[in-house]
């Protein structure tokens, strides 16, 4: 979905382009803090999916969704709760409130997803192929294989999981216990509350600090034993 950011304040924009960008399914055609600046290039682009603030000097969000009508879905972010009824008689999908957590933002995305891009549910499970070393899993409303020998480790973020692979990251909504099941444990180990390893990328341990490229992966004090008896093995 090809996306636009509109709010006057500089760390609101900047923030939402940090979001979009952890999005595969989102494509940032524009950001301004000028909502006179955003209403001329919404009347030119292509654009699936608008963020947009309300309160803004100028032109005020409401104003903006009247004169684009039909062109463009609407995601409002504001820190204000009392313009959520009126808005919700323009093309408007979800509110937002300020602060706004990743997580809200991302269940807000995959509400729009279904609304511009409806798919055709295959399953709702993920599962392993035990004969081949790959994995189906769904993010952003569709399934994703991945090579599990390009799986360097899974982060656990509340309600959803961030998969690091070699060349990209992903997101998916699932705990990292579920995960873990997938998993084969000759190969990936849990080594705190929130990391699961794939053993044959560690780069360097020291102490109870495991070095993947630029991360730093703690070992959490219920998995020190196990994972010490896995590093026994190695000597």
């Amino acid at each position: 979905m090809k996306c636009f950011i509109l709010d006057d304040e500089p760390l609101a924009v900047a923030l939402l382009k940090d979001y979009v960008e952890k999005m595969p399914s989102l494509e940032l055609v524009g950001a301004t803090t000028s909502s006179i600046e955003a209403l001329e290039q919404l009347h030119h682009l292509t654009v699936d999916l608008v963020f947009i603030d309300i309160q803004m000097p100028d032109l005020t969000g409401l104003q903006i969704m009247e004169m684009l009508g039909n062109k463009s879905k609407f995601i409002i972010t504001s820190a204000y709760n009392q313009y959520a009824l009126k808005g919700y008689e323009y093309n408007v999908i979800d509110y937002l409130m300020k602060p706004i957590s990743f997580e809200r933002f991302y269940k807000s995305v995959l509400k729009a997803k279904d609304l511009i891009q409806p798919i055709i549910p295959v399953a709702d499970l993920a599962v392993v192929d035990q004969n081949d070393p790959f994995l189906f899993v769904k993010t952003d409303g569709r399934f994703v294989r991945i090579v599990l020998n390009d799986l360097q480790f899974v982060e656990g973020m509340k309600d959803y999981l961030m998969l690091h692979l070699i060349n990209e990251r992903l997101i998916i909504l699932e705990t990292l216990k579920d995960f873990e099941q997938k998993l084969d444990p000759t190969h990936f180990m849990r080594v705190h509350k929130s990391y699961i390893v794939r053993l044959d990328q560690i780069e360097t341990i020291e102490r109870n600090r495991i070095f993947m490229g630029d991360k730093i992966i703690p070992v959490g004090d219920t998995y020190k034993e196990q994972f010490h008896q896995w590093m026994q093995r190695l000597k």
